[in-house]
C-alpha cells in the first residue's frame, strides 16, 4: 500500500531536525541572553541550575558552591563533593602549605661550601660547591636584567671571603630534592615545553632558554636561530624555511626527554618581525653550574677546574664540603606565593612543594620517599589539622599539572574560609589574579561587575577549566566560590573559560547583600 506523501513528510521531518540542530549550534555559539542581576539567592540558585544543566554541558561534568563569607550560608553548589582535576586551582593548595608552614617573611636559603678552607693566599685548594634547595630567583629574564647578574650574590659571597683561586670543580649540587625530574604524573609532551622544565633543587631561568627566530634573506633559505641566554649545553638543529612575505609563521621545537638537541622546524616569512620561543635544558644544576664558572672567571676569580653538577640518586657533593663559605637568601615566602599564583607557575609552585616535603623528612625517613610524597603527606596533615575536607583532596604533585590531582569545590571553598582567617590571610589573597587587572585573568572580565573585583586562581588543561577565590556581590557580599569545568567541549568561541566566567560575572553583578549597592 502506497501512503501519499510519504517522502515530502520525510523531507519536512529532516528540516525540522536539521534546523533544531542548527538553533541548538547557534545558542551555544552565542552569549547567554541578557537578564536583570539577580534580586534574591532563591532566583540565583535557579539561574545557577539552569546554566550548569545546559544540553551544551551534556558529556562534561561541573563541581560548584558559592559560599557567603559574612554568613557561611550556602548560596548555591552543584555536585559539590565530586572529585574533579582542579588543574592549576592546585596551587592554591601549594600556597596556603607554604605561608601556613614557612610564614610569608621566610626565605629559602642556599649554601655556598668548600671541601677546603680558603687559605692565606686566598686559594680553595679544592672543590667550590653550591648546595641548592629549591630557590627559584635564579631568574634575570623575569626581572628583565642581564644574565651575569643571577650569579652576583654567590660572587660577592666568594669575595668577601678572600677566595682568588679555586684549583678544583665548581659543582652545582641539586641532591637536596629526592624525586625525579619531572613531577609525578607529568605526561610525556608536558615535557619538551617551557611549563614543564625539569624540576630542581638548583635552577637557572627556570629551566629554559628562549630562542629568538629570523626570516632568512630570501624564500627558501633557513631562518636564523640564536640561543639568548649562554652555556645551556644546547644544540640547535635548525629547519625552519622562509616562505614568501605575507605567510603566516609557525615555529614548533622539539627535543627528546635527556637530550640536549634541540630540533626546530617550521616556516617564516621574508621580512616579518622575528619569533621567540622556548626550550627545556636538561640536568639544569650543569647549566647553572658552568655559568656561574664563567661568572667567576669574569669576576677575577681563578677557576682551574671544570663545572659539574650532582642530582639525586647521586652522592651529595656538600657532604664532602664541610666549609661555609656564605648563604644566598631568597626573595620572602610571601613573593615566591605571588610569583607562583599571577602568572601560574609551575616549576617555582613545584620547587616550593618539594622544599615543603623535605622539610618533613627525619633521620629514619625511608630513603625511596620522595619529596612530593612527603609534600602530600604535609599538605593531608594540614588540611586534616584543621578539618578542610582532606579526603576530597587526592594530590600526588603540587602545581596541578598532573592529571592524577583530584578534589572538589567544596574542599577548595573550604581552604579559601579557612584562609580568611589565617595569620597570612593578606599574602594569601593578594597573590591571587585580579580580574581584568593582571596574571592570568588580566585579559578576562573586562568591562564587567567582576572586573577589579574578582579574585581567583583559574586552571587549565586540556580536558579541566577551573576559577576559585573571592569576590563581592554588588551589594556588597562577601563570596568564596569555586567553579569546575571537566570533559567540556568548546563549541565555537564558547571555550571552558568563557563559561566559567560568566557565571564570575552572574555572582559579582547580583544584588544580594547587607551592604550598600
Amino acid at each position: 500500500m502506497t501512503v501519499p506523501f510519504s517522502r515530502p513528510s520525510r523531507l519536512r521531518s529532516v528540516a525540522s531536525v536539521l534546523l533544531l540542530s542548527l538553533a541548538t549550534l547557534l545558542r551555544a555559539q552565542s552569549p547567554a541572553p541578557a537578564t536583570e542581576p539577580a534580586p534574591t539567592v532563591a532566583v540565583l540558585q535557579e539561574r545557577l541550575e539552569a546554566r550548569l544543566r545546559d544540553p551544551r554541558f551534556a558529556g562534561a561534568l561541573w563541581s560548584a558552591k558559592v559560599v557567603s563569607l559574612r554568613t557561611g550560608e550556602v548560596w548555591f553548589e552543584h555536585e559539590p563533593r565530586r572529585l574533579m582535576s582542579p588543574a592549576s586551582n592546585s596551587k592554591l593548595y601549594a600556597a596556603a602549605l607554604a605561608l601556613d608552614r614557612l610564614g610569608s617573611e621566610a626565605r629559602l636559603e642556599t649554601p655556598v661550601l668548600a671541601t677546603v678552607p680558603v687559605d692565606s693566599a686566598g686559594e680553595v685548594k679544592g672543590d667550590l660547591v653550591i648546595y641548592g634547595r629549591g630557590d627559584p630567583d635564579w631568574n634575570p629574564r623575569r626581572r628583565q636584567e642581564a644574565f651575569w647578574k643571577a650569579f652576583e650574590p654567590v660572587v660577592a659571597l666568594v669575595q668577601k671571603a678572600g677566595v682568588r683561586r679555586i684549583t678544583g670543580d665548581i659543582v652545582a649540587d641539586a641532591t637536596w630534592f629526592r624525586m625525579r625530574n619531572h613531577g609525578a604524573g607529568w605526561t610525556a609532551d608536558d615535557l619538551n615545553d617551557y611549563y614543564g622544565a625539569e624540576v630542581s633543587a638548583l635552577t637557572l631561568e627556570e629551566n629554559y632558554v628562549d630562542l629568538r627566530v629570523t626570516p632568512g634573506p630570501a624564500a627558501g633559505s633557513l631562518a636564523r636561530v640564536e640561543v639568548l641566554q649562554p652555556l645551556s649545553g644546547l644544540t640547535i638543529v635548525n629547519d625552519v624555511r622562509t616562505i614568501p612575505a605575507g605567510g603566516k609563521a609557525r615555529i614548533v621545537v622539539h627535543r627528546l626527554a635527556g637530550d640536549a638537541e634541540v630540533y626546530l622546524s617550521g616556516e617564516i616569512a621574508v621580512g616579518a618581525k622575528e619569533e621567540i620561543t622556548e626550550a627545556t635544558v636538561p640536568r639544569p644544576a650543569q647549566w647553572y653550574a658552568a655559568a656561574l664558572r664563567e661568572a667567576l672567571l669574569r669576576a677575577g676569580v681563578r677557576v682551574e677546574g671544570q663545572a659539574r653538577s650532582r642530582r639525586w640518586p647521586e652522592p651529595s657533593a656538600a657532604a664532602q664540603a664541610p666549609v661555609v663559605i656564605g648563604t644566598v637568601q631568597s626573595t620572602p615566602v610571601r613573593d615566591q606565593v605571588t610569583l607562583i599564583m599571577k602568572p601560574s607557575q609551575n616549576l617555582r609552585t613545584d620547587l616550593l612543594f618539594a622544599h615543603l616535603g623535605e622539610l618533613r623528612r627525619k633521620a629514619d625517613t625511608p630513603v625511596w620517599r620522595t619529596s612530593e610524597e612527603l609534600a602530600v603527606e604535609d599538605l593531608e596533615a594540614f588540611l586534616t589539622e584543621h578539618r578542610l575536607l582532606a579526603e576530597d583532596v587526592r594530590f600526588e604533585e603540587g602545581s596541578g599539572l598532573s592529571r592524577n590531582n583530584l578534589t572538589s569545590a567544596a574542599a577548595v571553598v573550604a581552604l579559601l574560609e579557612h584562609m580568611t582567617r589565617h595569620r597570612e590571610a593578606t599574602a594569601f589573597r593578594e597573590s591571587l589574579p585580579v580580574a581584568g587587572v593582571d596574571g592570568t585573568l588580566r585579559r578576562r572580565m573586562k568591562d564587567t561587575p567582576a572586573a577589579g573585583n574578582v579574585r581567583a586562581k583559574t586552571g587549565t588543561l586540556r580536558w579541566a577549566q577551573t576559577l576559585s577565590g573571592y569576590m563581592t556581590t554588588a551589594r556588597g557580599e562577601p563570596l568564596a566560590f569555586s567553579l569546575m569545568l571537566n570533559r567540556y567541549r568548546p563549541v565555537g568561541q564558547r571555550t571552558g573559560a568563557t563559561e566559567l566566567d560568566e557565571v564570575a560575572v552572574m555572582l559579582a553583578e547580583s544584588q544580594i547583600g547587607t551592604g550598600a549597592p
